[in-house]
């Protein structure tokens, strides 16, 4: 603890001494006590939030503070260093460490909870804004596409990161490559082909910052404002948002549970000749449906018919039980880019996504990324090569999958308690798509003033009219309070 807490003033080289006695800082030391970096930051860091140390104070020089606290000139360093990256002390070569003009340190705000104003929108930027900020008071979240930090892996990925460490060397200091990491795209190319789709690792693969990149790139190449797209209904709700703020127009198609509505999609390619068709095939997103083989065949047909190309969604293939139907397999790539990734199998932060297409398609989307966002990071896509080549991700997708297999029949009978209905229960997947018979957007807003964050079904229309579905992720019924907070707002 400091010995004088009077204020000192702004001072020349004279102050040096007084400024020593000041910091006062006596070292714990034993089993137990911190690293003495720490200590001296912290005791620094307390001597400036109480303004015993001013503005312009020079501190004690490295070999006087080291003599007098008796510590190695190293610790000293080290620990002026850390302040000086905390915008703390700025150093003056020649001269020494001095105090920096002092700002309140604040911890991150903090929403206490994600209210809504009456003339507020509950759409796709509110969701998104509520996913990823830090809010106090939530007791349910049941708007997050990932699955918890505790069902996932982390010994793996952070045993793959320090792998990626020892062995990549200065490597990781270049931008890396336009296309991507060659060897991912080299294992990329074993893992499709272990599931039916024959890729060339040079020419027809590319990859990206996970899948809404992939499909942001592919809307941006590919379509201009005032085109016409064809999108599932429902569908994930970002996928519309994409879409409006490119000024693009959109026509819905029913998605069943065997794929999207071939009379209406024959009806609306006819009128409207599309340029694209976005559809998510296998463990759709938000029902859990996926694609059959005969409802496939004729999608390809009509595509063909019609000459529109089609953006194949393939997040949550790795969740369907055995191999899914993709069209892109059946196509050869010919008119279906296929966008994937990992962040719902890996970490949400990994931003590691790949898009298959044919090879004039991948040579412009290649050029779109670089005037976008330049390269994909090296380092991410290291560490998913490292995972895929070791082998570790099959058994841990296994896992996943039976995991998201027994608490999906868990959330079925838990829903349907609190009489939420379930039309038709999905195949795979992390979400239920419920009936809660009423219009779940102002059953959102309500629950947003209990701490309670909802997808309702207006998000996951094209057309954004109201709706009585609500997605919910299978993961809440291993939280108790999760539960209790849904029963309280249903009931």
């Amino acid at each position: 603890m400091a010995k004088n807490n009077r204020p000192v003033a702004a001072a020349g080289p004279s102050q040096t001494a007084a400024a020593s006695n000041v910091l006062g800082w006596q070292p714990l030391r034993g089993p137990g006590s911190p690293p003495l970096v720490e200590q001296l930051v912290a005791h620094c860091t307390q001597l400036l939030h109480s303004h015993s140390l001013r503005t312009g104070t020079r501190l004690p020089s490295v070999r006087q503070l080291a003599d007098d606290a008796g510590v190695s000139r190293d610790t000293v360093v080290l620990a002026y260093d850390r302040l000086v990256a905390q915008g703390a002390l700025q150093s003056r070569p020649g001269a020494g460490f001095f105090v920096t003009a002092q700002r309140t340190a604040q911890a991150p705000l903090k929403d206490k909870k994600p209210i809504l104003a009456a003339d507020q929108a509950f759409d796709t930027p509110y969701l998104l804004r509520s996913m990823f900020r830090a809010v106090d008071g939530t007791q349910f979240d049941g708007s997050v596409g990932i699955l918890p930090p505790s069902w996932m892996d982390h010994e793996m990925l952070n045993a793959a990161v320090r792998a990626v460490g020892r062995s990549a060397g200065i490597q990781l200091l270049g931008y890396g490559a336009p296309q991507g990491y060659a060897p991912l795209r080299q294992q990329l190319a074993g893992y499709l082909l272990a599931q039916g789709l024959t890729v060339d690792p040079e020419q027809q693969l590319m990859t990206t910052a996970g899948v809404t990149q992939g499909m942001d790139l592919i809307l941006r190449s590919l379509l201009r404002p005032g085109d016409t797209v064809l999108v599932e209904d429902p569908a994930w709700f970002m996928v519309f948002g994409m879409l409006r703020s490119l000024g693009l127009q959109v026509q819905a198609v029913p998605r069943g549970p065997e794929g999207p509505d071939l009379q209406v999609l024959e009806q609306l390619a006819q009128a409207h000749r599309p340029k694209l068709f976005i559809t998510n095939t296998a463990v759709h997103n938000p029902t859990g449906f996926s694609l059959t083989l005969g409802v496939a065949y004729d999608v390809l047909r009509l595509a063909e018919q019609y000459d529109f190309a089609i953006l194949e969604d393939d997040t949550y293939a790795d969740f369907h039980p055995g191999q899914p139907v993709r069209l892109a397999t059946l196509d050869r790539l010919r008119r279906v880019m296929l966008v994937g990734g990992f962040s719902k199998t890996l970490a949400g932060s990994l931003r590691m996504g790949y898009i298959a297409a044919q090879p004039q398609r991948i040579a412009a989307l290649t050029d779109a990324k670089l005037l976008s966002g330049l390269t994909t990071s090296e380092l991410g896509e290291r560490v998913v090569h490292r995972i895929l080549a070791d082998g570790l991700y099959r058994k841990h997708v296994l896992r996943l999958r039976e995991r998201l297999d027994e608490a999906r029949q868990r959330c079925l009978k838990f829903v349907s308690t609190l009489g939420l209905e379930v039309h038709q229960e999905p195949n795979a997947g992390m979400f239920v798509w419920v009936d809660a018979g009423r219009d779940t957007e102002l059953l959102a807003r309500k629950a947003a003033v209990d701490g309670v964050l909802l997808a309702p079904g207006v998000l996951f229309s094209a057309h954004q009219q109201p709706s009585t579905m609500l997605r919910l992720p299978v993961s809440m019924v291993d939280s108790a309070a999760e539960r209790s907070a849904l029963t309280q707002l249903l009931r």
